[in-house]
């Protein structure tokens, strides 16, 4: 399959006159989505998509145009209305195509054919099995909000006339359940997941488990006191952060004055205790892959060693504009130019399990969810205020559960007050991967 999406990818190449730097980008996919209650589909949907789209820059003006297509009678009709839009694009000293760096593609098993093969009643009863075991993990289990089975199926290929040729393809399905626990008139919500490459890693049991017992546990819970406490974050809360942190870290952001980090590189922002990598080339990561969107190939970047800025994520246009070379970080699909982002964010983690973690805290609070956290934040200050629920902490034990608060601090403080770092580090179902961590002296704004 890579072969024919490569020879497009060649065919359109070819086209380039002379002085003129081409890209094209080709995609093909499938997505299925299925959503289930009371033992029947409640929604069940399945997308293929497929598509080019194709970069012209010439003189120092970049076009770009894209069709819903791979059919050959559309790719000269979508270079010609590239071409015309370089023609009306403004100057830009630093616009051109990546160029090979050097650095080799990694070979990755990301690809499960399994997957394709995976009939849609099988995919529909992994939703059930997962429904019914929510409904029976507890007694107290009133019902479920949701109980889904999600995967994809994609491959790609970027070639230009720099010398960039890539090909990479990938499959990823999850599970995830959100259940209801009731005690008179207490309802309240937990969730559970579980992702694989292919269906048979996929553990429905543990999703439902861990559903029904962030459900159960936050039956009776009432608002706290303010105060200052230490708190420790569940790997799903500090993976919601990092995916923040991720974006002051680009370098695109820092270029433009939109990241708390600017003019910051090589200055102690964190704790020593953390060492943050975007790292990509990790296959357990959700959205690991060996190749950026400009078909350079992926790798592992320290960002932040031992609390020391490191670097900032680049593309190609924005590392020349910071006069540095690509980190293999430009994001895109075939509907848009190249942008920059971190693509698998995780903190190194430590050796001390959770329990242990939490034995060591006199008075603090378990965070296992926060609400409203990306309009929270400010990525410029770094300021942030964010809705959460929990545990209370109480001479090293989980305690009653809290919820209805706030948190707020700024993610540099938050940052410098890390105290320990999880050995739990999981991978979730997003570009960021989660540890248990405990950060000093937050403030919880209650009753």
């Amino acid at each position: 399959m890579s072969e024919d999406l490569l020879a497009l990818g060649d065919r359109i190449v070819a086209m380039a006159r002379p002085g003129e730097q081409l890209e094209a980008v080709v995609v093909r996919g499938t997505e299925t989505e299925i959503r289930v209650y009371g033992g029947e589909v409640e929604s069940l949907s399945s997308a293929q998509s497929q598509g080019m789209g194709i970069r012209v820059i010439v003189d120092g003006r970049q076009g770009f145009a894209y069709a819903g297509s791979l059919e050959e009678s559309v790719l000269a009709e979508t270079l010609a209305e590239a071409r015309d839009n370089a023609g009306f694009a403004t100057f830009d000293e630093h616009a051109g195509l990546a160029e090979p760096d050097g650095v080799a593609v990694p070979e990755l098993d990301l690809y499960r054919s399994a997957l394709e093969s995976f009939s849609p009643d099988a995919k529909i009863a992994l939703a059930v099995e997962l429904e019914r075991a929510v409904l029976a993990a507890d007694r107290r289990i009133s019902g479920i909000e949701s109980a889904e089975y999600v995967d994809s199926i994609g491959e790609a290929a970027v070639v230009s006339t720099t010398g960039v040729r890539s090909f990479g393809r990938d499959t990823n399905c999850y599970v995830a359940t959100y259940a209801m626990a009731t005690v008179d008139d207490d309802t309240q919500t937990g969730f559970g997941f579980s992702v694989g490459r292919e269906p048979s890693e996929l553990v429905p049991l543990r999703a439902a488990t861990d559903a029904a017992e962030r459900a159960t546990r936050m039956l009776g819970a009432t608002q706290p006191s303010s105060g200052r406490l230490t708190v420790v974050l569940d790997p799903w809360v500090t993976a919601q952060f990092l995916g923040l942190i991720g974006y002051t870290l680009n370098g695109d952001a820092a270029q433009k004055g939109r990241s708390l980090f600017a003019e910051r590189l090589g200055d102690e922002v964190a704790s020593p205790l953390l060492t943050l990598i975007d790292d990509p080339t990790d296959t357990r990561a959700f959205t690991a892959t060996d190749a950026d969107g400009e078909g350079l190939a992926a790798r592992r970047n320290v960002l932040i060693e031992n609390g020391v800025l490191q670097k900032f994520v680049h593309n190609a246009y924005s590392a020349r504009r910071a006069g540095t070379v690509s980190t293999g970080n430009a994001v895109r699909g075939f509907t848009s130019t190249p942008s920059v982002g971190c693509m698998a964010v995780s903190l190194v983690p430590g050796i001390t399990d959770p329990a242990t973690l939490i034995a060591g805290i006199a008075d603090g609070v378990l965070v296992q969810e926060v609400s409203g956290l990306h309009s929270g934040v400010n990525p410029v200050s770094g300021d942030f205020s964010t809705g959460a629920e929990g545990l209370r902490i109480r001479n090293g034990e989980l305690a009653e559960p809290v919820r209805e608060f706030t948190i707020a601090s700024t993610l540099q403080k938050m940052l410098r007050d890390v105290q320990a770092v999880g050995s739990d580090l999981q991978f979730l179902p997003m570009n960021a991967a989660g540890v248990s961590l405990v950060v000093a002296d937050l403030t919880i704004s209650g009753s």
